[in-house]
């Protein structure tokens, strides 16, 4: 095994609220009581009040709808009801109230429905109404005047809540995905996305749905034109402010990474310049700064409004700054809502916050920009190879989740160093995009992580900021697992990143245990340890230290955690196998690898601790004098016969066919180690 296969983001599915799949985990779980409460599912009253003749009544009865979707026990009575075939028509009422709720409903029903629901909406053809709607509306945007108006509603927004829902529903279904080329809807979406001047929550939501349908869709790809690019273009290079439009902008750097083999090769290495440009941009943006400034500035907006209605009515101002303080504290257990769409707390989308709101949206989209940036990054710096979906599906499972070793060492493709095209390589040493990732591997600033606790609404950030420093330790993986030690800055800056990733685990009182951080600084470390080994680089960290790490990563649910864990050991030990009097050293290390060998529940664990074993003790006097310590050869005759018949018993029903092929490989190689043991140990 050995080497590390780099990771590939695809973007999360999202719910209603916007919130990654992974991420209503937590949001459930803060709210569990809230769920377990029985609700009466009032599905009957209100699909038929869709028929009603008053305007108002259907516009109740689809908000209502949004509304009670979102406990997921109530949509198998929805469904009984055919609630698809009824909201359907809603989307092409004659209210643009109804409209925009309906369409809302129905967004709602899609994403807290999960994949099947949505199959079972696009089987249902509500993507028919669903185009001319859009359609509608777009040929809505340049009308000097409307066949309808409402005074609270516009067409803009009953595209936003649509363009939603279609993004649910490719994001889920791949027929969805297949209607969407099929109906040049592309075109649609463009048309949202260049509302961006005057409408950046519309244009976000479009970028995000072109960020969906131009990912591993050739199809689509082939109708690119240059006006498509054009529009794109425009948006990458806009220099509006705010945080919305650099999130926006970020987003549009997603869709133009994923169109990179239409771009015209005149335009490639410009274009992916500007790519790294907006993400570089984005990157250095301070979040410890900017959260602070501002939640002050959202105090002072408070405060300032709250003096001046004291001013015109003080008995009255008094009164609206208590009911102001007390809907501050009632946040987090009943959290805001709009258009009948509940905010959840841990929300990655600030449309779903209340305009007055406008610093906390601010916010979300700051942190969401930078996780989208990193993202980007990672994939810019992962293998192109076809096999990424296959092994993106063998790694995700509970069984078989097996980090970045679940390839055969057969399977060139997977395995070889992989290497940055040269414009993609230019762009990023240009715009210092490692030295940019570097900087968010930090914990959280302390001011920034103090503003979110003291308010109830602002505690949503706290998973935010984590979730940016996973995903940049996540992709300083990756850029050192594809860039040259030159471009990375040396040896000695790759000495200081082992300085770096060495505080980030050993400075605090004990190392950290959550899942998610071990599982990217164990990656990330591991890469390092490889550049450096391979390159004869001294690295600052103690291999007792490494020991504690690994000792702890070990103990950890997640399976890739003990993987990176044991090829940091065998990293290590390999190295250390080179140097006079290790010997003590070794034998720690090859106890606690035969430890996890034979005891570890997971056979790619197991495989993973043999082979280091094998890597450690290949050569050298100090591995053969720690092997006679530890009695290497005996252990491993022990284990052998187990381990073959691991394999033979649930290798076929849990573990990927690429997997199996890792395993044999380490089936084969642990017998001619024992044999290569046996020579060794007659002398």
């Amino acid at each position: 095994m050995g080497k590390s296969k780099n990771n590939k983001f695809k973007r999360p599915q999202f719910n209603s609220a916007g919130l990654p799949v992974g991420a209503v985990k937590d949001v459930e779980e803060e709210h569990e009581e809230e769920d377990h409460v029985d609700v009466e599912c009032p599905a009957a009253e209100l699909l038929e009040k869709l028929q009603s003749p008053s305007a108002d009544v259907r516009e109740f009865a689809c908000a209502s709808i949004s509304r009670v979707v979102q406990q997921s026990q109530t949509i198998p009575s929805f469904l009984q009801r055919d609630v698809v075939k009824r909201l359907g028509p809603m989307l092409l009422d004659c209210s643009l109230a109804v409209r925009e709720t309906a369409a809302g409903a129905l967004r709602n029903l899609s994403a807290c429905g999960g994949h099947e629901v949505c199959e079972d909406m696009v089987k249902q053809d509500i993507l028919t109404p669903l185009t001319s709607l859009l359609r509608e509306c777009c040929a809505g945007f340049e009308a000097s005047t409307l066949s309808m108006t409402d005074q609270k509603n516009t067409v803009q927004d009953v595209a936003y809540e649509s363009v939603n829902l279609l993004w649910n529903l490719c994001e889920s279904s791949s027929q969805a995905l297949s209607v969407f080329n099929k109906a040049g809807l592309l075109d649609v979406i463009i048309q949202c996305l260049e509302t961006h001047t005057h409408n950046v929550e519309l244009a976000i939501s479009a970028a995000h749905c072109l960020h969906t349908v131009t990912e591993d869709n050739p199809e689509l790809l082939c109708s690119m034109n240059v006006a498509v690019l054009t529009s794109l273009e425009m948006v990458l290079g806009s220099t509006s402010p705010g945080m919305a439009h650099n999130h926006l902008r970020t987003l549009a750097a997603g869709v133009m990474w994923n169109l990179k083999s239409s771009l015209p090769a005149a335009r490639q290495a410009q274009t992916l310049s500007a790519v790294a440009a907006t993400l570089a941009q984005c990157l250095a943006l301070d979040a410890g700064v900017l959260l602070p400034q501002l939640r002050a500035a959202e105090e002072a907006r408070f405060a300032g409004a709250a003096a001046e209605t004291a001013s015109a009515d003080q008995a009255g101002g008094a009164s609206k700054l208590l009911e102001m303080e007390e809907m501050e504290e009632e946040e987090e257990a009943a959290p805001p809502k709009k258009n009948g769409k509940k905010a959840v707390k841990d929300n990655d989308f600030s449309d779903l916050l209340p305009r007055d709101k406008g610093e906390l949206r601010d916010a979300v989209a700051l942190l969401s920009a930078q996780q989208t940036s990193l993202e980007i990054i990672v994939n810019m710096c992962c293998s192109d190879d076809p096999s990424d979906d296959e092994w993106e599906e063998a790694s995700s499972s509970d069984e078989g989740e097996a980090g970045p070793d679940a390839l055969c060492d057969g399977l060139s493709g997977l395995m070889s160093p992989l290497c940055l095209s040269a414009e993609v390589h230019a762009a990023l040493v240009h715009h210092r995009i490692p030295e940019k990732v570097l900087t968010k591997t930090q914990f959280p600033c302390k001011e920034a992580m103090d503003v979110c606790q003291q308010n109830p609404s602002w505690k949503c950030l706290i998973k935010k900021m984590q979730r940016v420093q996973y995903r940049a330790l996540t992709c300083l993986h990756n850029v050192l697992s594809t860039m040259d030690v030159e471009s990375l800055g040396g040896a000695e800056a790759l000495q200081g990143v082992a300085q770096h990733l060495s505080s980030l685990v050993f400075s605090p009182p004990e190392i950290p245990k959550e899942e998610e951080f071990l599982e990217a600084v164990t990656s990330a470390m591991r890469s390092l340890l490889q550049t450096i080994a391979s390159k004869n680089i001294p690295q600052c960290m103690s291999p007792q230290q490494l020991m504690s790490l690994s000792e702890a990563a070990t103990r950890c649910d997640v399976v890739s955690v003990r993987v990176n864990a044991l090829a940091i050991l065998g990293i290590t030990g390999s190295t250390l196998a080179k140097e006079k009097g290790t010997a003590d050293t070794l034998q720690m290390i090859g106890n606690a690898l035969l430890q996890v060998a034979s005891k570890d529940a997971n056979l790619v664990v197991n495989g993973e601790a043999l082979d280091a074993l094998l890597d450690v003790f290949a050569d050298g006097d100090e591995a053969e004098k720690a092997a006679r310590n530890i009695q290497l050869l005996t252990a491993l005759k022990t284990l052998q016969p187990v381990f073959k018949s691991k394999i033979r018993k649930e290798g076929r029903g849990k573990y990927s066919p690429e997997q199996l092929c890792v395993l044999d490989n380490i089936k084969v190689n642990l017998r001619r180690f024992i044999g290569y043991l046996e020579t060794v140990m007659k002398k």
